[in-house]
């Protein structure tokens, strides 16, 4: 999969990208992010809080070392959870993902969620980090309008990307025009809602017109609004699927029924509320 958008500082991410997000440490996860590889993802995404880091890096590895991709083909993700937000312990925390991922650099290294004014002096680290050449970019995930603006104002590195909870129950608009503005890239996870969105009429009934799977429709709806997203599968066949979706556009009435179904409902907490 060669379809790339390219961010702030001029790296290149690619549109597509594989969620391991639930996925336990595991063999399975190992051979499945090898899979992914070999299907033909070149992003990857994980974080500190899923514990999987170690077998997300064995099937990026085991994917480097077999020669079905180089490193510098990959773009591998991970984030720093909130028990370690002081500068020091972001530092330490993407030193050891590093480690259990086994790699010499990340492509992106998030803040994972904004929590209660605790990211300033994280992301003076991730600064640091990116000034001496350990992460490609930095970002943040789940930072909503007020957060983004606090970030601002302290920053001297934009941040690169803005992965939040996005799909047609949940579109943000507010947050991407902010993120367009300021030259952020919008990513979305949870892009099915955990699956509900994939028995929804709406959605099937553009799916069968185009002769595709809801997941999809989904998946082009985020792409043909310049959103990177992040579905996620342990199915091969589902995996070759989720890329398969550059044959197609979904018409400007298309976007608009999928836009209209939106009831600002999350299927993860909100970042206003959600304090820990």
């Amino acid at each position: 999969m060669k379809q790339t958008i390219k961010l702030n500082n001029g790296v290149k991410m690619p549109v597509i990208g594989y969620g391991t997000f639930r996925v336990e440490d595991s063999e399975a996860l190992s051979d499945a992010v090898y899979t992914a590889i070999q299907t033909g993802y070149r992003s990857i995404d994980t974080a500190q809080i899923y514990g999987n880091e170690q077998s997300v890096g064995a099937g990026i590895n085991r994917a480097v070392n077999e020669g079905l991709v180089t490193r510098d083909e990959l773009f591998i993700t991970t984030k720093v959870w909130n028990d370690d937000l002081s500068f020091d312990e972001t530092i330490q925390a993407f030193e050891a993902s590093l480690e259990k991922l086994n790699l010499d650099y990340l492509d992106l290294y998030l803040i994972h969620w904004p929590g209660k004014d605790k990211y300033t002096e994280s992301w003076k680290a991730l600064e640091a980090l990116y000034k001496k050449d350990k992460v490609k970019a930095i970002g943040v995930s789940n930072f909503n309008l007020n957060h983004l603006e606090k970030l601002d104002s302290i920053s001297s590195v934009k941040p690169a990307v803005n992965q939040i909870e996005l799909h047609p129950r949940l579109t943000q608009k507010e947050v991407i025009a902010y993120c367009e503005i300021n030259d952020i890239q919008i990513e979305s996870w949870s892009p099915f809602m955990n699956g509900a969105l994939l028995n929804n009429d709406v959605i099937n009934k553009i799916s069968e017109k185009y002769n595709k799977t809801a997941a999809q429709v989904i998946i082009k709806w985020n792409i043909q609004q310049g959103i990177v997203t992040i579905p996620k599968s342990m199915t091969p066949d589902r995996m070759k699927l989720n890329l398969d979706v550059f044959d197609f556009e979904l018409s400007p009435e298309d976007i608009i029924a999928l836009d209209s179904l939106n009831n600002n409902e999350r299927s993860g907490p909100d970042p206003d509320d959600f304090n820990f």
